[in-house]
């Protein structure tokens, strides 16, 4: 039976990945402690007077700086947390505060080359996440097509390369191509898949070093996935989901 490899959450989009043991999912949102930050840069239109979800290319990304990529994360909702990348020293901030917010953007000007748009300040939704979607979704991945992926590259492929929530074992590769529209119980859950994720060039980048090592959407196309990588999903029903738990996919009608 499938069950839950991983779980990740990435408090900043786009500037580092956590791993998780357990989180409670909520009916109707993304997964708590995810994109809960985006890093306006000097010329972004993120309104923040009326902060709403706002499309991606507002924000400083790994599409478009790849040493992104490298960064991680450790902490907690609502406290401090320690951001890593193998260019620079460690940083333990409150991102909530003005304090933690001005030291973060300091840390992440270093990572932005020179002539490039600064990093300004954080960008925050209230009651959701600044996933690149505007439904609130998270993503479920599979180790197995991760697996596919990295024989058909010639190397290890790291999971934080495609930035998922939900990572599954004991699947057959792609067989998360045939869930959508289908329900899946997932710990205390209920969830809806939704729709295959298309992937852009951040996942070009290595999240090892920060550096572009492959062309990611030409080789998903290669494998007959017209550059899609996962599947989004909607909770329907809240509750814990933790590693180990099984996932049962309801029966597909004809």
């Amino acid at each position: 039976m499938p069950r839950i490899s991983a779980i990740h959450r990435h408090p900043v989009k786009a500037l580092g990945s956590e791993a998780l043991t357990r989180v409670a999912l909520e009916a109707g949102r993304t997964m708590p402690g995810d994109r809960v930050w985006a890093l306006a840069h000097e010329k972004s239109r993120f309104d923040f007077d009326d902060p709403q979800w706002t499309r991606c290319t507002t924000f400083l990304r790994g599409a478009t700086f790849p040493s992104l990529m490298a960064v991680t994360a450790e902490g907690a909702p609502g406290g401090p947390i320690t951001f890593r990348h193998p260019d620079l020293a460690p940083l333990t901030v409150d991102p909530a505060t003005s304090e933690g917010e001005a030291a973060f953007v300091a840390w992440a000007d270093a990572l932005i080359p020179a002539g490039a748009p600064r990093p300004a300040r954080l960008a925050h939704a209230p009651g959701r996440g600044m996933t690149d979607q505007p439904e609130q979704w998270l993503s479920i991945l599979s180790d197995a097509s991760l697996a596919a992926v990295a024989e058909a590259a010639g190397r290890p492929m790291d999971r934080r390369r495609f930035r998922g929530n939900l990572w599954l074992e004991d699947l057959a590769p792609w067989e998360e191509t045939r869930w959508i529209g289908r329900t899946i119980r997932l710990g205390g859950c209920t969830l809806k898949v939704t729709e295959p994720i298309g992937r852009c060039s951040a996942t070009h980048a290595d999240p090892e070093t920060g550096e572009r090592d492959l062309d990611m959407l030409t080789l998903l196309t290669s494998l007959g996935q017209a550059e899609n990588f996962g599947v989004f999903a909607q909770v329907i029903e809240g509750g814990e989901v933790a590693l180990g738990d099984p996932a049962s996919v309801e029966e597909a009608t004809s």
